[in-house]
């Protein structure tokens, strides 16, 4: 029993350096979605009619990577100058998703700064 005991407290030592090293997704770190549930009940005689509109936000925080697909339906911003945002660098764009605006880099999709209105 206690040999048994004692290997087990070995391979746990053993196995922890390799449990932390494992590499972390960055997308998954990078991009939190919060989900809110609207639901509305609307009687109509004895009927019972319910609603339910569900809206996915998504968070973006700086070095996320957006993917060819997400850069095609955002739309860029050329008069950055009427939301007051600043002048992006050479090879950088301000885009608009929702009420949120990134500061791209055009060449890898990687968000430089985050504006929000």
């Amino acid at each position: 029993m206690k040999r048994l005991l004692i290997a087990l407290v070995a391979g746990s030592f053993l196995a922890a350096p390799m449990a932390s090293a494992q590499p972390a997704k960055p997308f998954e770190v990078a991009q939190v979605k919060e989900r809110h549930v609207e639901k509305n009940v609307y009687r109509h005689g004895k009927t019972k009619i319910v609603e339910k509109r569900v809206v996915v936000k998504k968070r973006w925080a700086r070095g996320h990577r957006l993917s060819p697909a997400e850069r095609r339906r955002i739309a860029a911003v050329n008069d950055y100058r009427r939301y007051r945002l600043y002048a992006p660098q050479r090879g950088q764009q301000w885009v608009r998703v929702d009420n949120d605006f990134l500061l791209i880099s055009v060449a890898t999709g990687a968000i430089v700064s985050l504006a929000t209105r």
